[in-house]
Formats: structure tokens, C-alpha cells, sequence
């Protein structure tokens, strides 16, 4: 777009990228599928900038309420899952 003239410069401050996280049978997950996410006793999304700043966090206890570490566990795996996507975009763009 910008050699196109279309816009002056990148919009784009750095990549962003999104996952769900959840608890299913006792086990915190990464990318829930759709039989996992409608049986999960805690289910979130979260979104992150690549230098690891939130921009949402979006969870539910569907069941029973869930603790700070049960969180603090789900976030870390989120950021995991975010890094390797964040990782992948930058293979695909080539920078």
C-alpha cells in the first residue's frame, strides 16, 4: 500500500495475535477446539501485541469460580501461544 501510494506509512506499530486458553477435565489448554471450549469449566481469549502487552482479556468461569493461579497459568500458556504465532507471522512476511 505504501509503494502503491495508497498510504504514507506502515500503520502497523507490531504484530498482534490471538488465542483462547482454557481449563478442560483439570488441565489448562491452548486453542481450544469446539468440543473442549463447550465442555470447559474456564474458558478465555486474550490478545497480545508481540512485545507481550495485553490488549484483551476476555475469560469465564462456567462453572466454579477460578483461582489467581489458575489465571496467572492460562496467561502464561496464552503468551506461549501468542509468541509462536507472533514467531510465524514474521516467517510468513519474511522480516
Amino acid at each position: 500500500m505504501i509503494a502503491n501510494r495508497m498510504i504514507k506509512r506502515n500503520l502497523m506499530k507490531e504484530p498482534v495475535a490471538a488465542v483462547s486458553v482454557g481449563v478442560v477435565r483439570g488441565q489448562e489448554l491452548l486453542d481450544l477446539n469446539y468440543d473442549e471450549d463447550s465442555t470447559a469449566a474456564t474458558d478465555m481469549n486474550v490478545v497480545m501485541t508481540a512485545s507481550g502487552k495485553f490488549i484483551e482479556i476476555q475469560g469465564t468461569a462456567e462453572a466454579e469460580p477460578f483461582s489467581a493461579e489458575t489465571l496467572g497459568r492460562m496467561l502464561a500458556l496464552a503468551k506461549k501461544g501468542i509468541s509462536q504465532l507472533n514467531d510465524l507471522q514474521r516467517e510468513a512476511l519474511g522480516l
